[in-house]
């Protein structure tokens, strides 16, 4: 009988291995955020794309604070007992936005099931910030598990990509997310998507799901109403979060891109590397390229 406690750690695959890198870009993004006292989930989710996105000149903020009242066992940012809101954190972000010229703006957040709202006023206040002061900038966000008049909130700001990550397969979900489930993320999906609003969703592979429990989270995804989808290896921030079961292989997540995109999806970002706010830009420009390309406009 194999002993789980002293299971070998998986030895990482050349395909997952990053280059440190800079620049002058880099430096700019790093002062804007510094300056600003603002946080992205590149650095407090210890992404390992966070060098090659602040090269290119472009972050993921991460509003409400630093600390999350949830404590998911995949994820790395802190959680605790989080600080009020910060009242000048919209115009923060907005001018951000802004000083780092960006077309295409990707916004998070932690939860804050401490507050009444959930911080859904902060994050429509931040979306109309944005939108205000950069009025061609294309806005992306990542929002919590909000449904009913909370997620109506942030929808009525009108940002253009509305995402809701699934994260895992139904079965893996309640020993990999803390409070949220399978169920009612894939609802916030539908009520998203019955706006009409560009519908997105993430999940990580590698935390001992099955490739038909992929391909069906995948199905219900698209059934539910989202469009854009992405698919990364899940890897382990540090010690305190879940093992990785399996490095998975680039050709399964070519697989996965493939079935996603004969069931329908307008685009699909299926890598080892991938992050649900990855290269968001590009792949917004490679969707709407392809949906001109269709309709011959």
């Amino acid at each position: 009988m194999t002993d789980v406690h002293n299971k070998p750690k998986l030895r990482k695959p050349r395909w997952l291995y990053t280059k440190i890198e800079g620049g002058e870009r880099y430096g700019l993004v790093e002062s804007t955020i510094e300056q600003g006292g603002l946080h992205t989930i590149c650095t407090s989710g210890q992404c390992p794309n966070k060098g090659h996105c602040w090269k290119n000149g472009t972050a993921t903020f991460m509003i409400l604070g630093d600390r999350c009242t949830r404590a998911c066992r995949f994820c790395a940012t802190q959680t605790g007992h989080p600080l009020p809101p910060d009242e000048q954190e919209p115009i923060k972000i907005a001018r951000a936005v802004k000083a780092m010229n960006l077309k295409h703006a990707v916004i998070t957040s932690v939860d804050r099931d401490d507050l009444p709202d959930k911080g859904a006023a902060q994050w429509a206040k931040t979306i109309s910030e944005t939108r205000n002061l950069c009025p061609d900038t294309i806005i992306e966000v990542l929002i919590p598990d909000y449904r009913g008049e909370l997620l109506q909130k942030v929808l009525a700001a009108k940002p253009d990509i509305v995402a809701h990550n699934l994260e895992t397969v139904e079965r893996l979900t309640p020993s990999v997310r803390s409070r949220a489930t399978y169920q009612n993320s894939m609802e916030v999906l539908k009520e998203i998507a019955a706006t009409g609003v560009m519908t997105k969703t993430g999940i990580m592979v590698g935390l001992g799901e099955t490739q038909d429990e992929v391909l069906t989270t995948i199905h219900e995804a698209y059934l539910a109403g989202c469009r854009m989808l992405t698919i990364g290896q899940y890897l382990q921030p540090s010690p305190k979060q879940l093992d990785v079961q399996e490095y998975v292989h680039p050709d399964i997540f070519s697989l996965y891109k493939a079935k996603a995109l004969e069931m329908g999806f307008a685009n699909v970002e299926s890598a080892p590397l991938v992050r649900s706010s990855y290269m968001a830009e590009e792949s917004y420009v490679r969707m709407m390229l392809r949906k001109r390309a269709k309709t011959g406009s």
